[in-house]
């Protein structure tokens, strides 16, 4: 059977041919120029655009303009629910500025980051957003912001998630003052023997959380022993792991460990399990962000609520607003513990 015979993509110079007007003109009309352009015009270069089934010239748009119509979103693990909620949020918010989001994955890797920021730039996006916690310590950091510096001063936008640690505009999450909050909480259920799960060493969430928590119990003249704080990667399979170092440490006298982030808590109440100690009934778990599957798992998880797609939506926000242009726009997201049946009341004498 004879191919089809294949036909160059419609030019702008054929739509404005088709639509009986200047070259100018069309481009102002498909464009988003701000300059005024005749209702009766831009209607008619419109269908014929559609007629010949024209695509714009994205990069040739952005090359002109000094940027695109996306937002470039980083993240560092879309299969975890945390940052799929977040980049939810972000699309939201685009869509309502009329721009297209972008993504790439970080892989917590700091040259990783810092390279997809380098080919990003190239890309003329017209916001970067990357969200994950910062780790402590240099880790490439001059050489991001640097890249991050040039990006704004050709009149990008960039907003970080989570923490401040960079000298840009920033959503930050009040992880601290919530971990502190449910380890209140969890003492006020008659809780007082715990153990902890935390994420890599230098990781600035998973440090502000298990301080906040530890400086919570402290309130009560409680500390964690130190045998009874483990580390992991912050994933299921690494709760998974660190759980298990616990029980091979002997938790036997622990009521509850608590994970600083959900997915660790999940892959924490798995091992557990394996090892004898079911959660409610024998051990009690709690965990940190409130991802959609805190509700689903059993029992349901106890835990602390982050708004994690208006977090995505006040990044945008923050992004396309005036004050974005200055390094000290911060907005703080409040945090709320959620209590659930992994986390049941002490009975007196437990």
């Amino acid at each position: 059977m004879p191919e089809r015979p294949k036909t160059a993509p419609a030019t702008l110079h054929d739509v404005a041919r088709e639509a009986g007007v200047s070259l100018a003109t069309a481009s102002r009309s498909l464009n988003g120029s701000a300059r005024k352009v005749n209702d009766d015009y831009r209607q008619r270069v419109h269908e014929a655009a559609a007629r010949l089934d024209y695509s714009p010239n994205l990069s040739a748009q952005a090359v002109a303009k000094g940027a695109s119509s996306t937002v470039a979103l980083l993240v560092s693990n879309i299969a975890d629910p945390y940052f799929s909620s977040i980049a939810a949020g972000v699309i939201r918010g685009a869509e309502a500025q009329g721009l297209i989001v972008t993504m790439a994955v970080t892989e917590r890797s700091s040259a990783r980051e810092l390279q997809l920021v380098r080919t990003l730039r190239g890309q003329r996006p017209r916001v970067i957003i990357l969200t994950g916690s910062r780790f402590e310590g240099p880790r490439s950091q001059d050489a991001l912001v640097a890249e991050l510096t040039a990006f704004t001063n050709t009149g990008g936008r960039v907003v970080l998630i989570s923490q401040r640690e960079l000298p840009f505009s920033a959503v930050v999450v009040d992880n601290y003052a919530g971990a502190r909050r449910l380890a209140n909480v969890l003492f006020e259920q008659g809780y007082r023997r715990f153990a902890a799960i935390g994420g890599d060493r230098g990781l600035m969430t998973s440090g502000d959380r298990l301080s906040g928590f530890a400086d919570g119990l402290a309130e009560h003249g409680i500390a964690i022993h130190p045998d009874h704080i483990t580390r992991g990667e912050f994933t299921r399979d690494g709760g998974f792991a660190a759980a298990q170092e616990l029980l091979t440490k002997g938790i036997e006298a622990v009521q509850l460990v608590f994970a600083v982030s959900d997915v660790m808590a999940v892959g924490a109440m798995s091992a557990l399990r394996e090892g004898g100690r079911s959660a409610p009934d024998s051990i009690a778990v709690a965990g940190f962000d409130d991802i959609p599957m805190a509700r689903d798992v059993t029992p349901a998880l106890t835990t602390v609520n982050i708004p994690l797609e208006e977090v995505g939506m006040r990044a945008v926000e923050l992004a396309l607003s005036s004050t974005a242009t200055t390094s000290d726009s911060v907005v703080t997201v409040g945090t709320r513990v959620i209590v659930r049946a992994s986390t049941p009341l002490v009975r007196a004498g437990d």
